[in-house]
């Protein structure tokens, strides 16, 4: 798999995870400053998504991403 390929699938392994942690933050959030700060994770983690499936649409379209580079 080419580097560039593996950065982004690293990229959306980690909105993944910051999507998991701030859901899990927000069930146990017991103040307002937490919800807040998860509320926070759950948004970033949706763009940085967004953005790295469009990248990597954009590499699929452009014969940029092998097959094998789920």
């Amino acid at each position: 798999m080419k580097k560039y390929n593996q950065n982004i699938n690293k990229t959306l392994e980690l909105s993944e995870k910051m999507i998991r942690i701030a859901v899990q933050g927000e069930a146990s959030s017991e103040d307002s400053g937490c919800w807040v700060l998860y509320g926070t994770i759950l948004d970033s983690a949706y763009k940085i998504k967004q953005l790295a499936e469009k990248e990597k649409k954009s590499h699929q379209d452009g014969g940029k991403w092998d097959d094998d580079d789920n």
